[in-house]
């Protein structure tokens, strides 16, 4: 069962009763993080996690963690569930599948030692045109998870995936809404001893967006944490941040949890999870202002 639109896996209580509704033996869990409030566990549903982002804690008692963090390079989860399954069986026919998962989170240049092989077999052409579209069901609007993942489930190569007619118009949506955003101009804290390292890019568009956006401008700011806002990807006032940062110097769940500190505030749950130069959260519009003082804006 895929996340759902703002969903977070611990944090977002209807998570918990949908997967419970399946009435699982076990669960797996994979990059969506590993939480000390865990999923199932306390249900008596044994879990297994596959993951590659800060650990917050140690699930409870009936969890079991394979964690790429702390590696170098990191393996990202597709990369783990390929190696962990192909200990147990034959998965060279299931080498596209993780080669888009690997090549959405690592690139071109993954050092994962079948991509080779697998980008002559399928050809490089093909595999990333299925990670476009893969990532552009997930971008847009309809936030469409399920289409691709039939193809996922059911096809041995990656063709009709890369080719979907439905998927391509999900491309151009997110194109179009990602040229508009990119034109918005950053804005910075003013100068002084509580200005903080940070640049921040306000945009409103129902596609996910946002970490693309402030990917691109870190290549510009590669001195800063770039945060990106988007006021229209959530609904009721809720405002989807994404951090980005090129230096490896900057720790940006920390920074997020510093600039709470500085107001006399927690972060929200659902707020400085994922990795140290790619993290966000969710935040109430009414108490953004508050928020943006915590980096030194006025």
């Amino acid at each position: 069962m895929p996340s759902g639109k703002g969903e977070n896996a611990f944090l977002t209580p209807a998570v918990r009763e949908k997967l419970l509704a399946f009435k699982p033996d076990a669960l797996i869990v994979t990059d969506l993080g590993v939480h000390e409030n865990g999923t199932l566990e306390t249900d008596g549903v044994p879990v297994l996690y596959v993951d590659h982002h800060i650990p917050e804690g140690q699930p409870p008692a009936g969890a079991t963690v394979l964690t790429g963090y702390g590696l170098e390079p990191v393996p990202c989860s597709a990369w783990l569930a390929y190696e962990l399954l192909a200990t147990e069986t034959e998965m060279t026919d299931l080498r596209w599948v993780a080669a888009i998962g690997i090549l959405s989170d690592l690139g071109d240049q993954a050092p994962w030692p079948p991509l080779a092989e697998t980008k002559k077999q399928h050809t490089a052409k093909w595999l990333k045109e299925a990670v476009a579209m893969c990532n552009a069901a997930r971008r847009a609007g309809a936030f469409d998870l399920d289409l691709p993942l039939q193809y996922l489930l059911h096809d041995d190569n990656p063709r009709a995936l890369a080719q979907d007619a439905t998927l391509a118009a999900y491309r151009a949506e997110v194109a179009a809404e990602l040229a508009v955003a990119r034109k918005m101009p950053p804005k910075f804290p003013p100068k002084g001893p509580d200005a903080a390292s940070v640049a921040i890019i306000t945009i409103n568009s129902p596609c996910q967006i946002h970490p693309l956006v402030a990917q691109q401008w870190i290549q510009r700011l590669p001195d800063r944490v770039v945060l990106c806002a988007n006021l229209g990807y959530l609904p009721d006032g809720a405002v989807a941040i994404s951090g980005r940062a090129a230096s490896r110097d900057l720790h940006i769940p920390d920074m997020l949890r510093a600039a709470f500190a500085r107001i006399g505030a927690t972060p929200p749950a659902n707020f400085a999870h994922g990795h140290p130069q790619a993290s966000g959260g969710i935040y109430l519009l009414p108490s953004t202002s508050c928020f943006c003082k915590g980096w030194g804006f006025n």
